[in-house]
């Protein structure tokens, strides 16, 4: 019996020795627009290592918040590597691709991990590599070996291919747009990685690529036609044959062999079962091509429709001029009406440096008067004479605490000058937001930091597609897109494709 509980307490004091699994967290995600005229640099990415990866995200509701907190949960150790992203825009340049890649692979080798969690965006489009997600995946793949599981996680707007898949052991992307689940979809991530190092799970992945363009007007999850089948991804991963189950919508910006729709079905050890329920998702998306169809108003007849409203505010939605969707940030086409039409209580933000400098220099109370906006490129207008004065300057740093899409807790849209402009009133302001950096509409208190109230104003323009939605219904009395000229119009025919797939639905 002595001996018995000698070889029992060995056995207890061996497995309390065992080191816990080490699991690599890191990434680069970069939604490129293949129609935006400038490129997306090295400088131009924001890039954290090692415990500054810590700080920035644990508290945030990123996919990576999500790892963190799954190791904790699951008992591995999650070592920091690198992370990198920066605002959509142009293809990101070879140098880009090449610097980022190299340091998050000698810092992946480094950790000596027994598996990689891995955020990237899934439509990031570079100089040399059309799906440049795939590409890094290939190199930390060669860099590691088959043996070390790779999960990988993906934005809703990915334009998922066959290689990535291939190369990753798992991948699974958001279910919402606007994104208010990565925290919980990188949670689940880590998860599934946990299983997977315990030798639980032994993941078998399958795609679907119906040959459809989704286009971004359709693509808010909260409603028909893709609510159903996002809810049914729900369903399936409830099933324990089913380890996830990922519906994309795809970015119709990124002109490449892989945009459009796909479904991404992981099982236990079933490829058979895990290709036809995606084949039967991608059936799902097929039947709903019929309703997707664009009647968008344009920006004179927006605005006339804003000033005839009752109900305050109007949101009125300039679709061509996305922000997260890689656009300039400074078009005019929404504002110039604006001003044509002598609309009372409207709010634009724009985002033009030259004219930041221009009120910091006048300084709070100066008289305003310059051409602002449509500077970028002759996709987004013209710059608009404004004249007014200098209501407040702000340095443009915010938090955003809530759940809202992207995730980001910490958001800086660098100085920023608030103009009240011509044909104000004590109770209806005409307000420009001019600032420095381009920042998706995301959070409300991109406004309330600089003292704008959006319940108090008539109209508010954001330069969005889906994206704000999450922040800007609960105020919206009633929301209108509009179909305007820039690097996101919704309309296809507005771009000359190469790439893409010729035959997609959707694409004419």
């Amino acid at each position: 019996m002595r001996m018995l509980f000698l070889l029992l307490l060995g056995a207890l004091s061996v497995a309390a020795a065992a080191p816990r699994p080490r699991v690599a967290v890191g990434g680069i995600m970069h939604e490129s627009n293949s129609f935006y005229p400038a490129p997306t640099r090295l400088k131009d990415f924001e890039v954290f290592r090692g415990g500054q990866i810590v700080s920035q995200y644990a508290a945030s509701q990123s996919e990576l918040a999500g790892y963190l907190e799954g190791a904790r949960q699951f008992g591995f150790e999650a070592v920091p590597t690198l992370f990198a992203e920066a605002t959509p825009a142009g293809p990101v340049t070879a140098e880009a691709l090449d610097t980022l890649t190299a340091e998050l692979i000698r810092r992946i080798q480094a950790a000596a991990p027994d598996g990689v969690l891995l955020a990237l965006h899934g439509a990031m489009v570079s100089e040399k590599f059309p799906h440049g997600d795939a590409e890094i995946v290939r190199r930390v793949r060669a860099a590691v070996g088959r043996k070390v599981p790779i999960v990988v996680t993906h934005d809703f707007h990915a334009n998922i291919s066959p290689e990535i898949v291939r190369e990753s052991t798992a991948l699974l992307g958001y279910k919402t747009n606007p994104h208010v689940d990565q925290r919980e979809r990188g949670l689940k991530a880590a998860g599934l990685m946990s299983r997977i190092l315990k030798g639980e799970v032994k993941p078998a992945q399958a795609i679907a690529k119906p040959p459809m363009l989704y286009n971004i007007r359709f693509q808010n999850t909260n409603v028909e036609p893709l609510r159903p089948i996002v809810e049914e991804s729900r369903r399936l991963e409830k099933d324990p044959r089913i380890l996830a189950a990922t519906v994309s919508g795809g970015y119709q910006y990124a002109d490449t062999p892989a945009m459009g729709v796909s479904v991404v079905v992981v099982t236990n050890d079933d490829p058979a079962l895990a290709q036809r329920e995606a084949d039967r998702l991608g059936e799902m998306l097929w039947a709903t091509r019929d309703r997707l169809k664009l009647s968008l108003p344009n920006p004179a007849q927006a605005v006339k429709q804003a000033m005839a409203e009752k109900k305050f505010p109007v949101v009125l939605v300039e679709m061509g001029d996305n922000i997260g969707g890689g656009s300039a940030g400074d078009s005019t086409a929404i504002l110039a009406e604006l001003v044509r039409q002598k609309a009372q209580g409207w709010v634009v933000v724009i985002a033009d440096p030259e004219a930041v400098k221009t009120a910091a220099r006048l300084g709070i109370g100066g008289a305003f008067d310059m051409p602002v906006g449509g500077k970028t490129d002759r996709l987004h207008g013209d710059p608009v004479r404004i004249r007014g004065r200098v209501k407040s300057l702000h340095d443009g740093k915010f938090i955003e605490t809530e759940i809202r899409h992207g995730g980001a807790r910490y958001h800086d849209q660098g100085l920023s000058a608030v103009i009240e402009a011509e044909g104000s009133t004590r109770d209806l302001p005409n307000v420009l937001l001019l600032t420095t950096n381009r920042e998706a509409p995301m959070s409300l208190h991109q406004l309330i930091s600089c003292g704008i109230y959006p319940e108090r104003q008539r109209i508010l323009v954001v330069k969005a597609a889906i994206a704000f939605r999450a922040a800007y219904e609960p105020v919206a009395a009633r929301i209108i897109e509009v179909d305007t000229p820039g690097a996101t119009a919704v309309n296809p025919a507005r771009f000359t494709y190469r790439r893409a797939r010729p035959q997609l639905f959707g694409l004419k």
